[in-house]
């Protein structure tokens, strides 16, 4: 079909998305007041609400049941719904459904999969260089950081486990964070603890509160074996440290000369009077629901770059703590907030709305998750190939990308769409800018049209639909978690008199033109 005729489908059904943006209301809508949401606002939403009222910011209105479905999916375990689980969730006429929908999905494999993936850029987990882990290790890494998230591991332990571990690289996973760094000397290695479990850039440290921190890891030493490109970290006895070191709160201790010295720094990060271990992964998972930080970038925690709403994030900080820090329970206090579940549509022009969260904030799907995206809705997967044939050349096909080891197993797609490099575990390396390249990709290229031309996903939905409402419903479904509105059935209808198409070969362009809209490209 002409690219021209094609794109004036894509025109028609873009006008029809816009209709349906916003949730239909059948009065006004005041998201501050109790009454509409039918139950007592949680402190989230007391704390966001009272902060806007005060700034005299009016919130969005609340989203529609379509697109808090498609959200809640895709920031909890980073796939869209199937056909079938939108339905089920859509007809439910049960007013707890959204809660229930939290708690399944934080309770999927898949969730670990994808946090997995954010843990695995912010640990910089990557065989090859200038991280020199190599694959058997980083495969070792990443099941581990796998299995504690799927048991839901508390924070601390888990802070524990990887700063005080010793051991190979191969049978010892949590002393993979020590390897995982470009430069392994105590000054760096500072650098990376500070940046991991601080929140911090020591960029700007002066130099002495820098080695105060180093001081702890001086001991932490490599060595090699016999065995391939395996690699112990160990405590080297011969390393000199100081019998006192200065916690970065300024606080002295004294280090035994014949203990670990990291252990007195451990004792501190994890306890209640570190001002910054709770702070910095509370405003991390802030920041993974909503794009960004209370403190933004979330990785840039200093005085001088304060948070957009303390009591917010020190309620975060305090349920964090008090719950054996359970990570799951700070999501879930989020999801199930009104604040999270606001429209993304802005009701107001303040430029302060966006730092307070008056609306939930429009973000590009990230490279992986779109990765997966079009293979679910095409059914055609991407094959991924290891630059070292450890533990094997080819990805397995059935392995979504968003579980992908390696940051070297890679793609010019995932690579066009901003997947990080893991170089440095800075949230600055994943870049989820949408620019014309990508553009042109999903328009034009042999890659997106030749996994929607030979889907079989959509052949399957043309050969058992009764009616072409009924496989419009269900492409919808599938790529936007919604059914298609009167304009754009009726778009969808004028496209098929005047092209000719029946069966298949409507569905392609109708897949087509939904794919390269902003509706499937991004979070809302």
């Amino acid at each position: 079909m002409n690219t021209a005729v094609r794109q004036s489908l894509c025109v028609c059904l873009l006008a029809g998305a816009a209709a349906t943006a916003a949730p239909a209301a059948s009065g006004p809508v005041a998201p501050y007041e109790t009454a509409h949401w039918g139950g007592p606002a949680s402190r989230v939403d007391e704390l966001v609400f009272g902060r806007l009222r005060e700034l005299g910011i009016e919130p969005a209105h609340p989203c529609s049941d379509e697109v808090f479905l498609r959200r809640a999916f895709l920031d909890v375990i980073g796939i869209l719904p199937t056909v079938e689980e939108a339905r089920g969730f859509l007809d439910d006429g049960r007013s707890d459904k959204r809660t229930r929908l939290i708690e399944t999905l934080l309770a999927r494999d898949e969730f670990a999969d994808y946090w997995a993936m954010k843990w695995a850029d912010r640990l910089r987990l990557k065989a090859e260089f200038p991280i020199r882990l190599w694959p058997k290790s980083a495969q070792a890494y990443h099941r581990w950081i796998g299995t504690c998230l799927a048991e839901n591991r508390p924070y601390d332990r888990m802070a524990r486990e990887l700063l005080l571990s010793s051991g190979s690289g191969f049978y010892v996973p949590e002393a993979n964070f020590y390897r995982a760094m470009q430069q392994r000397d105590a000054t760096n290695i500072a650098r990376s603890v500070a940046l991991t479990f601080m929140g911090v850039r020591t960029d700007r440290w002066p130099a002495d509160r820098l080695a105060d921190l180093a001081a702890f890891f001086a001991r932490v030493s490599f060595k090699g074996t016999s065995e391939w490109k395996e690699e112990i970290v160990y405590l080297d006895p011969l390393q000199p440290a100081p019998a006192r070191a200065r916690l970065p709160d300024g606080t002295d201790v004294a280090l035994p000369p014949d203990g670990d010295p990291r252990a007195a720094f451990v004792a501190w990060l994890v306890s209640a009077r570190n001002p910054w271990f709770a702070r910095n992964m509370a405003n991390r998972l802030w920041c993974e629901l909503f794009g960004r930080g209370i403190v933004q970038e979330p990785d840039d925690i200093r005085p001088d770059n304060p948070p957009a709403h303390p009591a917010l994030l020190a309620y975060l900080e305090q349920e964090l703590a008090s719950s054996g820090w359970d990570m799951r329970h700070v999501l879930r206090l989020i999801l199930q907030s009104r604040t999270y579940q606001l429209s993304s549509l802005p009701r107001s022009r303040d430029p302060r709305a966006a730092a307070h969260f008056a609306a939930y904030p429009l973000r590009r799907l990230e490279a992986e998750v779109l990765s997966d995206a079009l293979c679910q809705v095409t059914g055609i997967d991407e094959r991924y190939v290891s630059p070292v044939p450890e533990p094997f050349t080819y990805v397995p096909e059935d392995m979504r990308t968003v579980s992908l080891a390696d940051g070297n197993s890679t793609s010019a797609f995932l690579e066009l769409f901003g997947r990080p490099a893991r170089d440095t575990g800075l949230s600055t390396e994943r870049d989820n800018q949408d620019n014309a390249e990508q553009r042109r990709h999903l328009l034009n290229s042999s890659h997106v049209h030749d996994k929607i031309a030979r889907s079989p996903v959509l052949l399957k939905l043309a050969s058992s639909a009764k009616l072409p409402r009924d496989a419009a419903d269900s492409v919808y479904l599938a790529l936007l978690s919604r059914r298609p509105t009167a304009q754009e059935l009726a778009a969808v209808a004028g496209y098929r008199e005047a092209a000719g198409f029946r069966g298949k070969d409507l569905l392609v362009d109708l897949a087509w033109a939904l794919i390269n809209g902003e509706e499937f490209l991004y979070r809302h």
